[in-house]
């Protein structure tokens, strides 16, 4: 391809969240980009009608797709049925397509918090003095709850529900990558601040527990955030693996790391438009 290509970056720059900026984020992050490409921004609600004269649509900070579903699943059949070009691809497997990944890693034995999604398999779960339901269709929180022990049977399964045992943990860390390869890690060392993030020193165990699910995912290419928490014996467990659009936090990490991000994310579009 001869001429530079064309990126649709999408993104709800209005859009509020506790303790994350993100229309700033994706202000820098489109800034820097143009150096590679020619870019042009749009908010979800508009990407279905303007995806067309792109070579890539680049999926960001869109906010929770809850709040737009209809319009976003316009877009992804759209985008399905003509081949468009997306980033990250649709055929993700973690919470692009819900929360159902959490059931299919506890029944393949991966390190997760363990997650059952109906009465008959309560006796899977530990013991806990508390657990959490959550809708297999959420994000950001939205309709979770805490629930204790003797409620749990009655709960309105059939309505799309996961229950885990709410977990005692040491704190929450967050890999980031740019395709197969992890860029930096951040970590909240209080749990009752989740987006008070601090640099991470990640070891090789680290690294390779985060790695074990961007390989189960299977992404030819995008960008995806692991989320973990660090039990009381020294373990990470699984909390969440994004894959849609995930926030990186980039105004907290140094000019460094994060000029190595831009590259590697601005390599990585790249390398779908030639391939997609």
């Amino acid at each position: 391809m001869s001429r530079r290509p064309r990126v649709l970056y999408v993104s709800d720059l209005a859009y509020e969240a506790r303790g994350r900026r993100y229309g700033d984020e994706d202000v820098f992050l489109t800034s820097r980009l143009r150096a590679s490409f020619d870019l042009a921004l749009c908010h979800p609600l508009d990407a279905a009608a303007l995806m067309d004269g792109f070579d890539v649509v680049v999926v960001r900070n869109s906010g929770p797709a809850l709040g737009y579903q209809e319009a976003y699943d316009a877009f992804r059949a759209q985008a399905l049925d003509r081949g468009t070009n997306v980033y990250n691809p649709l055929t993700g497997r973690a919470d692009m397509a819900g929360k159902q990944y959490l059931l299919d890693l506890t029944e393949a034995g991966y390190p997760v918090i363990p997650t059952v999604d109906g009465p008959d398999a309560l006796d899977r779960l530990p013991a806990a003095p508390a657990y959490v339901a959550k809708p297999k269709l959420g994000a950001d929180s939205i309709g979770l709850r805490f629930v204790d022990p003797g409620d749990l049977a009655e709960l309105p399964y059939s309505d799309g529900l996961l229950v885990q045992p709410r977990i005692d943990f040491r704190y929450e860390v967050s890999f980031y990558f740019v395709d197969d390869a992890l860029q930096y890690a951040l970590y909240a060392p209080d749990p009752d601040r989740r987006w008070e993030l601090r640099p991470y020193d990640v070891t090789d165990a680290d690294r390779e527990f985060a790695r074990s699910f961007v390989e189960w995912n299977t992404l030819p290419h995008g960008i995806q955030r692991v989320d973990a928490c660090r039990t009381p014996e020294g373990g990470l467990l699984l909390v969440e693996l994004e894959d849609l659009n995930p926030y990186l936090s980039l105004g907290l990490l140094d000019d460094a790391t994060r000029d190595a991000f831009v590259a590697a994310t601005a390599a990585s579009i790249r390398s779908a438009v030639h391939t997609g």
